[in-house]
């Protein structure tokens, strides 16, 4: 037996056809237009779509426990948490807190951030490092401070974010065709 007797399975990749790269880019396009143009309305719209989304696979993953019943508990839970997600959604409430509660959840990510940060800079890591810790913590501490501005920022940003991500899906696509 030789080398060249032995065939070695080569991995095969799955590419994603390129208009599916470009239906993508399109609709991050949009989205982030939207989300720049109308932050408030766009962030209604997307919550609310979110939230019959949550109720909807609340109900399927309770469902789906009469089909599998491998993990159940685990089902159940997540099943009601997404029933209660979708229904407790006030549409006035939601748009403010879902946003909050992320601008929170990044602050208080900053600031545990920014503390390892400075630890890392006391260690040996360097002023570099000790200067982002510091930013990262005040930052953070701006997030938790005042979620509502920061969640009011927190849309424009993730709009502009949809716009460059969108445009680079669209090059991206025509490049792969």
């Amino acid at each position: 037996m030789t080398a060249s007797d032995v065939s070695v399975p080569i991995a095969q990749t799955q590419e994603i056809p390129w208009w599916l790269i470009l239906i993508q880019g399109i609709f991050a396009v949009l989205i982030g237009l939207l989300l720049v143009i109308s932050p408030g309305v766009t962030t209604f719209v997307l919550i609310q779509f979110l939230g019959f989304y949550w109720l909807i696979s609340g109900i399927f993953g309770i469902v789906s426990i009469f089909i599998d019943s491998s993990l159940w508990g685990w089902k159940l839970f997540a099943g009601i948490l997404g029933i209660l997600a979708g229904i407790i959604q006030n549409p006035l409430w939601s748009t403010l807190i879902v946003p909050s509660t992320l601008v929170i959840i990044l602050g208080v990510e900053g600031i545990i951030i920014g503390v390892v940060n400075l630890i890392q800079a006391f260690s040996g890591g360097g002023w570099g490092v000790g200067i982002l810790g510091a930013l990262s913590i005040l930052f953070g501490i701006l997030l938790v401070a005042n979620p509502l501005v920061g969640a009011a920022t927190l849309v424009i940003l993730l709009g502009i974010l949809g716009l460059v991500g969108g445009i680079s899906a669209i090059i991206y696509a025509f490049r792969v065709r």
